[in-house]
């Protein structure tokens, strides 16, 4: 039996409670129910053997109501972790505990996230299944994340440094003293091998000891994973090196009973450059991780550290973190804006580039919105602070960004499946092949050496970081030209986009249009545009607003309306001094019955064809005029578009417009599709036809109407200049209100998933290529063994290369 608890959406009274409560009574599985309305919360005890959580959830969204699962968000910073199999142990680990749903870690930034059920599992418990896969979960306050992240890596690279340093300056001696005598070298008589054998083991082992020491983490590490079951790639540096350590022990052991020739077979040497070729591999990993969150660096060190703020009259000067809101904030010139607010006095112009990328500054007045980290550039401001701390547009940019460095894209899967899986098959393939040479009549050193070289080249490291350091620098490219890619998922998802379908108004236009035609068959011009802004004065439709804007320009009176209906995707239905007035396309004037006369057609025809939008005005059940409203191009659509075509995408424009007009605006600018007399409704519908012939469909809105669609599409880019609804439904955001950057998204995606497909390529290959190489079947047909230090070099280089690959995508730049 089990216990779980929803929040339910859509009741009302108690009756919707109770409708709730009956939608469960036939299901099978489900013992008791209560739902509580006051809280909007449903209890409900079941059979978790007949009855999921789909089901239940099925259940109440037939009823007429939506259940929501009450979880909470988990993301938790894991120490400890080296390799891919490292964060696939932490995700079994977590994953296993009831309650929690879609645990994943993410190599690349140490994070585990996912999200979890309070009732059933508490962070306690996750943090202590962790630890007991041999890691350390920390939790951290979102608004210090950053810079712990950051002074963690940092010391983490240092004492990684160190280690090295340290374990250089006694294996470089122990190499000239194992390998000396080799190349010939003399020795001196107290430790010549030849005279003193005992004595060249003793400073063997005694220069290898120290490098044990500082490399003691490999072993704390690598044997608490393996005894958990979950064995890493410390595991196998660990098992590897000791075995070395082991044999040359065995051996000095043999040089006191008297067999001298031991001497010349002690693997000291091999152990101490292992670990500290690792280790240097360790060092340039974490400093080349931490060069691929650049970005969220950069946009940390935008905001100031203090803002001047007016209290009781004085001007002060405080920590930009004890801004409230509400607080007068004063900015000079040349200073940066500490919060997000709006002006109340003063005159001036931000750079907002740091948001927009937009490199013209913005004139402000009062009224007019400013942002946190931007620049204040010629004049005294002072402003009122609307939104501080983590709700500002720079930290919503920054914890955007973030969650798209720290998710996986499905790319990633297939590295994540091997990994989980790699250190035991290599372990096992060490072991086999060692004996395979052993029983094949080869001696106790060549099967030694091929054991240590398999496990020692082997490298999950490249498995688990080939996909997210791609991803997170590929995100942060994109935060630096302001598109925001919110996922991993919709990063990849760009690259196989084929069709893109604009909205018209806002997106391909500038969305302010103006009046340009006034046709009158009763009125006289003035009059005509008069009564048609008195109606439109109550609508919110960017036409109407264009024909208000007209007779405001020309200082007409507007009149009173009496009653006032919006008609969706068609007009408006009005009452203006007795008189009723509809204003709107051909599709209300038919269906209400307003004849047309063929020259009137014609006219309509002909504005059309010129790009504008015509409106029919009737009064009293007759037609009395026109008034068409033309909406301008924005400077970068045509050039969009042509970018688009020349990438092989198919180009389709969406809009409310009637189908001439549409066909010009789209003739203008180069579509490929146009679909008109689209109903706000309908534009999700448009999308998935588009799905249903098999094309993979990116939509681009600014509007409340357009986020069905960007939902419905495989990947929604919204226009930053648009509604929060429009963002919130949206996959990638352009901070811009300029299309080229959906150039920009589209390129830098397929830029990244080509770079993480260089990445896995390597990091599968190097693996496929390597381990069969020292397990001597290059030997067998004739080449050279593989000596375990060379394994060593090759591992380390193996994990840096697929960051310094990642690396190369800060090269990128948008299309000119």
């Amino acid at each position: 039996m089990k216990s779980k608890t929803y929040k339910i959406e859509g009741m009302t009274c108690a009756a919707c409670s109770r409708a709730v409560e009956r939608a469960f009574r036939k299901v099978e599985g489900a013992e008791e129910v209560s739902v509580n309305l006051a809280t909007e919360k449903m209890n409900i005890n079941f059979n978790d053997e007949k009855l999921k959580e789909e089901d239940i959830i099925k259940a109440v969204e037939k009823a007429g109501y939506k259940a929501i699962p009450l979880t909470k968000p988990l993301s938790l910073k894991v120490e400890g972790m080296t390799c891919a199999a490292c964060s696939r142990a932490v995700e079994r680990a977590v994953g296993k505990l009831s309650g929690v749903e879609g645990a994943s870690v993410n190599l690349a930034t140490e994070k585990l996230t996912g999200a979890y059920d309070p009732e059933e599992v508490n962070l306690a418990t996750i943090k202590n299944a962790v630890k007991k896969a041999g890691y350390k979960a920390v939790e951290l306050e979102e608004e210090t994340s950053g810079d712990y992240d950051r002074e963690k890596k940092e010391l983490a690279a240092k004492r990684l440094w160190n280690r090295f340093v340290l374990s250089a300056v006694f294996t470089v001696p122990l190499i000239i003293v194992a390998m000396g005598p080799m190349v010939g070298m003399t020795l001196p008589s107290f430790m010549d091998p030849h005279h003193n054998p005992l004595t060249f083991a003793l400073i063997q082992l005694a220069l290898t000891l120290p490098v044990l020491i500082a490399g003691r983490r490999f072993y704390q590490v690598g044997f608490r994973a393996l005894l958990t079951g979950s064995p890493n790639m410390d595991s196998l540096i660990s098992i590897g090196s000791l075995a070395a350590v082991a044999y040359g022990l065995f051996a000095i052991y043999h040089i006191y009973l008297g067999h001298k020739h031991y001497a010349h077979d002690m693997y000291f040497e091999s152990a101490a450059t292992i670990l500290t070729l690792i280790t240097l591999g360790k060092y340039l990993e974490a400093v080349t991780k931490g060069k691929t969150s650049d970005a969220i660096k950069k946009l940390m060190g935008l905001s100031p550290k203090n803002a001047s703020v007016v209290r009781d009259g004085q001007e002060l000067i405080i920590p930009i973190d004890e801004v409230e809101v509400g607080d007068i904030v004063i900015v000079k010139p040349g200073e940066k804006l500490p919060v997000d607010g709006e002006v109340v006095e003063g005159l001036t112009s931000i750079d907002e580039a740091m948001l927009t990328g937009e490199s013209i500054p913005v004139e402000k007045s009062p009224g007019s919105k400013v942002y946190g980290a931007s620049i204040n550039k010629n004049g005294s401001i002072k402003y009122r602070a609307t939104k501080v701390g983590k709700d500002t547009a720079l930290a919503q940019i920054i914890k955007l960004v973030e969650e798209a460095q720290g998710s996986k894209a499905p790319i990633a899967k297939l590295a994540d499946i091997i990994s989980g899986y790699f250190v035991p098959t290599v372990i096992a393939l060490a072991l086999i092949s060692s004996l395979v040479w052993f029983f094949v009549g080869k001696d106790t050193i060549f099967s030694l050496t091929i054991f240590i070289s398999v496990l020692v080249i082997a490298c999950p490291c490249a498995l688990g970081l080939a996909t997210p350091t791609a991803i997170m620098v590929g995100t942060g490219k994109g935060a630096e030209y302001g598109v925001l890619i919110k996922s991993g998922g919709a990063l990849e998802t760009a690259h196989k986009i084929d069709t893109i379908i604009f909205d018209k108004t806002g997106t391909i236009t500038e969305g302010k249009p103006k009046v340009t035609d006034i046709i009158t068959l009763k009125h006289s011009e003035e009059e005509l545009l008069l009564l048609a802004a008195s109606g439109e004065k109550a609508s919110e439709h960017p036409l109407g607003e264009a024909i208000v804007n007209a007779a405001v320009e020309k200082s007409l009176a507007l009149k009173e309306t009496e009653a006032f209906t919006a008609i969706t995707g068609r007009g408006i239905e009005v009452t203006i001094e007795g008189s009723e007035l509809l204003l709107g396309n051909k599709k209300l004037m038919t269906e209400r019955n307003i004849s047309l006369s063929e020259d009137i057609e014609e006219v309509s025809h002909r504005l059309a064809e010129e790009g504008k939008t015509p409106m029919y005005i009737a009064e009293e059940g007759e037609l009395i005029g026109i008034v068409a409203v033309a909406d301008t191009l924005k400077a970068g659509s045509k050039k969009a578009i042509k970018k688009l075509h020349d990438m092989g995408l198919k180009v389709a424009m969406i809009t409310g417009d009637n189908k001439r007009t549409a066909e010009a605006i789209g003739k203008e600018v180069g579509i490929d599709l146009v679909l008109a007399e689209v109903l706000p409704e309908d534009k999700a519908m448009e999308v998935k036809k588009l799905q249903k012939k098999g094309q993979k469909v990116a939509m681009v809105g600014d509007g409340i109407n357009d986020a069905p669609a960007l939902a419905q599409a495989e990947v929604g880019i919204a226009i930053g200049s648009g509604t929060d609804v429009a963002i919130e439904s949206a996959d990638i955001v352009l901070m811009k209100s300029d299309i080229m950057d959906v150039v920009t998204a589209i390129q830098l995606s397929k830029k990244t998933i080509k770079n993480i497909k260089e990445n896995l390529f390597w990091a599968f290959g190097y693996n496929v290529l390597g381990i069969p190489i020292a397990m001597g079947i290059w030997y067998a047909f004739g080449g050279p063994l593989m000596n375990p230090m060379l394994a060593a070099l090759a591992m380390s280089f193996s994990s840096v290369s697929v960051l310094l690959n990642a690396l190369r995508l800060k090269t990128f730049k948008p299309a000119a």
